[in-house]
């Protein structure tokens, strides 16, 4: 099973379909939740080539994007090999 990240807020429909779809893969997700934390909100855009939005998310410390990322990496086969499957 890979290790998974997910630095998210806990009201984002982009979140929570994220956590949908790496759950349907039997996935556990270590959440990082960065709704009221400004210090660990810098840390996710520092980590993540910049990017403010959430969710953010690391597979094997891995950033492999959001969630219209993993879901093309679903689309494409391509997210399985990356979970370890």
């Amino acid at each position: 099973m890979a290790e998974i990240t997910m630095y998210c807020t806990r009201f984002c429909p982009y979140c929570i379909m994220a956590t949908r779809l790496l759950e349907s893969k039997n996935q556990q997700i270590e959440k990082v939740y960065v709704d009221n934390d400004s210090e660990l909100r810098s840390h996710m855009q520092s980590i993540s080539n910049g990017r403010t939005s959430v969710p953010q998310i690391f597979i094997d410390g891995q950033h492999v994007g959001g969630y219209s990322d993993i879901a093309m990496l679903d689309h494409r086969d391509e997210l399985d090999p990356l979970l370890g499957r």
